[in-house]
């Protein structure tokens, strides 16, 4: 089984243009996440999936220098990004991690794809986002490439294409859901905001990461920065008003399966 992890990133953002260029501690943030993915344990392919316009090829440029794949496409058709990059890196199954998720946590990579190696045969698709119970910036969601390759050929709604998996999500009687709970304090998806969409956010995650890096540290797990967060509340409440700020917001009359998962099976601790 081949596990292609895809990155998709560009310059192009209008809330924080640029955002994964952003410089932290003397390198772009896309840097610091490519580091902390290669800190997982798991078999997979890196790769980075931008677009082929001429903004991005910075992006294009980091990626050579650190020895990362690159795969460019569609601007905006992030579903056909990560279809094509998946087809051009001979992928069974393919991980959808965004870049404005820099602080995603190596050993979630670990857990899920743990599930994934266990039961590939039983499900379409491993996410942790249905419904979310991480600290928001962990978001993780592995696709057979047989339902990526379902979703491609017939998604239409703009806001599918755009999100590479509404598709799937919508469709539980069809496609076989699986859902990985955080497991390792309560549900902080609305209380510890770490990704990366605004002003705000930056601060936030650029003083995480200095405050770790300063200790000699880039594999600090989620729960330490939720920690670490904690004892510093007004570092930790520097975004605040965006907490549970979301893309499903503005489509909540598409998304039954944000009101209705009953198809979606939950995997807390009992597993690996």
């Amino acid at each position: 089984m081949k596990i292609v992890l895809v990155v998709q990133a560009r310059t192009g953002s209008t809330r924080l243009p640029g955002k994964v260029l952003l410089p932290i501690a003397g390198q772009p943030v896309l840097a610091w996440m490519i580091r902390r993915l290669r800190a997982a344990h798991s078999d997979f392919q890196l790769v980075v999936a931008t677009t082929d316009e001429a903004r991005d090829r910075p992006i294009v440029d980091l990626c050579q220098e650190l020895g990362v794949a690159c795969f460019t496409g569609h601007p905006t058709d992030c579903l056909d990004r990560h279809f094509r990059a998946g087809e051009a890196y001979g992928a069974d199954w393919v991980v959808k991690v965004p870049s404005d998720c820099p602080l995603v946590d190596p050993r979630a990579i670990d857990r899920v794809l743990g599930f994934v190696r266990e039961d590939f045969d039983h499900y379409d698709l491993f996410t942790n986002l249905l419904p979310p119970t991480w600290p928001d910036g962990n978001d993780i969601e592995v696709m057979s490439m047989s339902a990526l390759y379902a979703a491609w050929r017939e998604a239409t709604a703009p806001f599918e294409r755009e999100h590479t998996t509404p598709f799937i999500w919508e469709r539980p009687g069809r496609f076989r859901i699986a859902n990985i709970v955080w497991d390792a304090g309560p549900d902080c998806s609305h209380s510890h905001r770490l990704t990366l969409d605004y002003p705000e956010d930056f601060a936030v995650i650029g003083a995480v990461f200095e405050g770790f890096l300063a200790e000699g540290r880039i594999d600090f797990s989620a729960l330490d920065v939720v920690r670490w967060l904690d004892a510093r509340p007004k570092v930790r409440d520097l975004n605040a008003r965006h907490r549970g700020a979301c893309w499903q917001w503005s489509e909540l009359g598409h998304l039954s399966t944000l009101q209705d998962r009953s198809g979606v099976l939950c995997w807390s601790g009992a597993r690996p």
